[in-house]
Formats: C-alpha cells, sequence, structure tokens
C-alpha cells in the first residue's frame, strides 16, 4: 500500500466519509487545508460544496494521482511535500480550516505545527487513534492529563465527535480512531500570555516526569526556595504534581517563576 510505511490507513468506507463531512464545521466559507489527503478519500467531498481544498500529500505517487483527479472535483490544489515543512499561511493565503486523517506516530508535531497558525485557522478536525484523541481531551486531574492535553488546550476547544471503527479503513489498523474536533480559540484567549513559546516549554517542563513533584521538575528553572515559594502564592500544596493544574494555574505559577 502506498504510504502504509508512514504509518496511514486510508478511509476506505463511503458511509464513514460521509458521516465525517456531515461532522465538520463548515460555516464562514473558509478554504480547507487537507493533511495527508492520500487517493482523495475525503478531498472530493470537502471540495463537492464549491470550497477550495488545498490537499497537502506527501508520497509522490499519491500526489501525482491527486493531480490528475484534482480538476473534475473542483477547486483542489495539489501540494505535494510535508506539512511539517510547509507554509500553510501562504498556501492558504488566509483564514483556513484543516481536515487530517494523521499517522498516529506524528500526531503530536502536526498539532503543534498548526498551533503556529491559530489566529490564522478557524478549526481543526483530526481522526487519529482514540486513545490519543482521550488523551487530548483529558481534564486536570485525570490519569491521561498531561503536556499535550494542556497544548492543546491552551490553543483550543475541544471535542470527540464519535469512534471510528478499524473496519472503516484499508488496511485497518489494529486501534479504534476517533474524529477529534479542535476549535479556535481555547483558553489562549483569556490567560494573555506574552511569550506563548515559553509558556509551553515551562509546562513541559512542569510534565519532564510524571511521577515527580513540581519542584522536582523545576530545579532546572531556579532554587528549591524559589520554587516552594512560587507554589505557596498560586496556593498550591509543596507536593502538587503538574497533573493536577489547570492551564489557569500554570499560568499563575509561570508568572511566579519567570
Amino acid at each position: 500500500m502506498a504510504r502504509q510505511r508512514m504509518g496511514q490507513h486510508f478511509l476506505n468506507n463511503l458511509n464513514w466519509r460521509k458521516r465525517i463531512l456531515e461532522a465538520l464545521s463548515r460555516d464562514g466559507g473558509e478554504p480547507w487545508v487537507e493533511i495527508g489527503a492520500g487517493h482523495g478519500e475525503m478531498t472530493q467531498l470537502l471540495a463537492g460544496e464549491g470550497r477550495r481544498v488545498i490537499a497537502i500529500e506527501a508520497d509522490e505517487r499519491l500526489a501525482a494521482g491527486l493531480k490528475n483527479n484534482a480538476a473534475r472535483w473542483g477547486e483542489v490544489e495539489v501540494v505535494e511535500g510535508d506539512v511539517l515543512s510547509l507554509d500553510l499561511e501562504k498556501i492558504a493565503g488566509g483564514r483556513f480550516r484543516v481536515y487530517g486523517n494523521l499517522p498516529y506516530y506524528i500526531t503530536s508535531p502536526i498539532l503543534h505545527q498548526l498551533f503556529g497558525y491559530a489566529d490564522q485557522i478557524a478549526s481543526i478536525h483530526i481522526v487519529i487513534q482514540l486513545e490519543v484523541a482521550e488523551r487530548i481531551v483529558a481534564a486536570p486531574g485525570r490519569r491521561d492529563y498531561g503536556y499535550l492535553s494542556a497544548a492543546c488546550q491552551f490553543y483550543t476547544r475541544l471535542e470527540i465527535a464519535f469512534r471510528i471503527p478499524p473496519g472503516a479503513f484499508r488496511p485497518p489498523p489494529r486501534v479504534n480512531s476517533a474524529l477529534l474536533h479542535l476549535t479556535m480559540p481555547g483558553e489562549r484567549g483569556s490567560l494573555k500570555i506574552a511569550d506563548e513559546k515559553q509558556f509551553l516549554q515551562f509546562i513541559g517542563t512542569c510534565f519532564g516526569q510524571k511521577r515527580k513533584t513540581l519542584r522536582n521538575n523545576l530545579r532546572g528553572v531556579g532554587p528549591d526556595e524559589r520554587i516552594h515559594a512560587a507554589l505557596a502564592a498560586c496556593g498550591l500544596r509543596p507536593d502538587a504534581r503538574a497533573e493536577q493544574l489547570s492551564l489557569a494555574q500554570f499560568a499563575a505559577l509561570f508568572t511566579q517563576v519567570s
């Protein structure tokens, strides 16, 4: 299978593709940037309502097939390349929405790439491994809550639309999948963080070793006395752990130690 070496499973079932299309946010008329267009399984549906679609495909053979079909699907532009190295704002030419059936191993890097365009993206809709989707939407205090949860919730409001069984794909994966909606903005709009990159790095440090307390994980940020005082100023226990903190608490702690 083309691109199977990349961990891609293609949405072969038309009924599931139509269900996904019906679940997507289609208000506003923004163009769609499709990540990993494959054989065009969703491309032609996205373009069917007269929308402009920028279909990104890294596999040379699949991109060639997309180019052969693009003209009869509507306003479809095929971009051959790795989404992690493309300038999406330049390609889209303004505000846009994102759809992608993402290989499981590269979900996090792609999301971080997209967050760099948070001011240009209206919404993101991705088909990913169910376990990863559940981790992303996990709330503070839950075992699955981690750095990726906090980063995604900083930029977006999250919703698992529905589960997708292995049989919807060709070849079928060994895990269940889900359609995840990420709508801008998340808590980013209310927290007003001046240096977002540094803030996310700080959250990553807080989650450095989940079994350790914040005091231990933040030893490289400053002396223990300073960290202890910062925790106290934020109303946090000395033995607090990162998975217990909301984004507002992370922001308050970040301000104290910066």
